[in-house]
């Protein structure tokens, strides 16, 4: 098994700009549509998430992650601690290096009383900063399964998620620097619409030095076209949606039209952010409507050089 740098690892470490999308397995077995969206991203993208049953129930991460990689893109494997305990949890990691995944991003995931599974049990049985610790130092010290490390464990390139509309800033911010020090290498926000709220989030970030510790690059992921959607579902999943965006979307006349808005405040979104002294890219995302985000790679300019 391979112990040299990921690709990602290796862009991380070049210093030069990033650009991820984030992929959702299919909600039944059929490979099919992984091995599209593969074609469609290949070589416009430097790695693609591949999300862990974020709000719905899907294929395996790893499965669609094995799938992707089997098609030439480099997989960054979400791992959830919502829906597993500390053994299920490594486990998981030491059969994604056996297939030859080293990314992976630790979250505690969706709560589920947010997605249409309110009636299963959470774990919850380690949270994403302990999580972090662990996969950093499987080899030397697995301390979380009472082992004193498992030889040939790693190493992963790690990364995690950041909130800039979580309250307090300042605790979040807190909450950020632990994960790097855990190990995270990477860190993706959630989806960015306040721009003011980032803005402001990112003056504590670059105050802190975050930014010069990890790469830290923003989630872009266009509204729903559905204005309805963004009344009863938008504001609990994304707390930071500013009405007027909202309202921008929702009063376009149809849904081509409504689609073309979100797009457009998802380019406006990159053109600012784009301007923040540090940030080091971005991770596009389109629930549903994979050829959104392609058109909003393809418009905004941003590459793989």
């Amino acid at each position: 098994m391979s112990t040299h740098a990921t690709v990602l690892q290796e862009r991380i470490e070049s210093g030069k700009a990033i650009l991820l999308a984030e992929i959702h397995p299919p909600r039944n077995a059929d490979p099919a549509p992984l091995r599209a969206a593969a074609k469609r991203y290949a070589g416009k993208v430097h790695a693609v998430g591949v999300s862990d049953n974020r709000d719905r129930v899907a294929m395996s991460a790893l499965a669609a992650a094995t799938l992707l990689k089997a098609e030439g893109l480099e997989p960054i494997l979400h791992v959830t601690t919502r829906d597993r305990n500390r053994i299920a949890l490594v486990s998981e990691a030491l059969g994604a290096q056996a297939l030859g995944i080293r990314n992976l991003l630790c979250t505690s995931g969706t709560h589920q009383t947010l997605g249409s599974y309110r009636a299963a049990r959470n774990v919850y049985d380690i949270d994403a900063v302990q999580l972090l610790q662990s996969y950093a130092n499987l080899a030397s010290d697995c301390g979380l399964l009472g082992e004193s490390g498992l030889e040939g464990a790693g190493p992963f390139c790690l990364g995690a998620v950041a909130s800039p509309d979580a309250d307090p800033p300042e605790l979040q911010q807190v909450r950020l620097a632990k994960k790097i020090r855990a190990g995270a290498k990477f860190l993706v926000t959630q989806p960015v619409y306040d721009l003011e709220r980032f803005e402001g989030w990112w003056q504590g970030i670059t105050r802190r030095g975050l930014h010069e510790q990890a790469a830290i690059l923003a989630g872009i992921q266009p509204l729903s076209d559905d204005p309805l959607a963004h009344a009863q579902s938008g504001p609990r999943r994304h707390p930071g949606i500013p009405d007027s965006l909202a309202a921008r979307v929702s009063s376009q006349g149809d849904p081509g039209a409504r689609r073309d808005a979100a797009i457009e405040i998802a380019l406006e979104t990159i053109r600012r952010l784009s301007k923040l002294p540090g940030i080091r890219g971005f991770c596009i995302s389109a629930d549903g409507d994979p050829e959104a985000a392609l058109q909003i790679i393809e418009k905004s300019g941003l590459s793989v050089d």
